[in-house]
């Protein structure tokens, strides 16, 4: 059995995209420039806010003072709005609590900046002892670079990783799996297709927590 669970954030554990997407749009239209619908700016996710403004900004402005000026607009407004439509996928809740009743280690890990990580970790699972919650932080780098992983680890003091499952829904979750050495599992309800997540050859690709309960209970 694993000893640790190591879970991305957006797209894993919570739903966050309408939320992204009218953050996004609200700091996109204070200066003018076009609006996307959800599904666009969820296909634009997963490499932390500075690369969804890049993506999201038209071509020919897609500079780093355009981006850092759409990061100022956004972060106040989501950090008011950030919980009003988010909600955790169907069956998250229960498998955190099962696996802490299984005496599990849980952390997060995630490429959304750092206060907005623990603000809506605390909101959703107040209840669970996580043993670590990282977001993006200043100079360290985002995923797939495995430095979060690792960090996690330390504070977890783990140090066989085959004892550490890591959970997420996009390739970068999964490469962030094989740069740290741990087993990777990716999950077919976030952002990316079970194609993108086949690809990279995790141990599993799951369609229901169900199944990452199985994985990380079988011996």
């Amino acid at each position: 059995m694993k000893k640790l669970v190591i879970f991305d954030l957006d797209g894993t554990l919570l739903n966050t995209y309408e939320d992204i997407a009218a953050a996004t749009n609200y700091a996109l239209s204070q200066y003018g420039y076009p609006t996307h619908s959800t599904p666009v700016i969820k296909s634009f996710v997963g490499n932390g806010i500075n690369k969804l403004f890049e993506r999201a900004l038209p071509e020919g402005k897609k500079t780093e003072e355009n981006i850092l000026k759409i990061r100022a607009a956004f972060i106040p407004y989501y950090n008011v709005h950030g919980a009003d439509f988010t909600m955790p996928f169907e069956g998250i809740v229960e498998l955190l609590y099962t696996l802490q009743r299984l005496g599990l280690k849980l952390a997060v890990a995630s490429n959304k900046y750092e206060q907005a990580t623990k603000a809506l970790v605390e909101t959703y699972f107040p209840e669970i002892e996580w043993c670590a919650v990282f977001g993006q932080r200043e100079g360290v780098p985002t995923k797939p670079d495995p430095t979060i992983v690792e960090e996690i680890l330390e504070k977890a003091g783990i140090s066989n990783k085959e004892e550490v499952l890591y959970v997420g829904d996009s390739g970068v979750d999964m490469q962030t799996a094989i740069n740290a050495g741990v087993e990777g599992v990716g999950v077919t309800w976030g952002c990316r297709s079970r194609e993108e997540l086949e690809s990279f050859s995790p141990r599993a690709v799951v369609n229901t927590c169900e199944e990452i309960l199985q994985i990380v209970t079988s011996l």
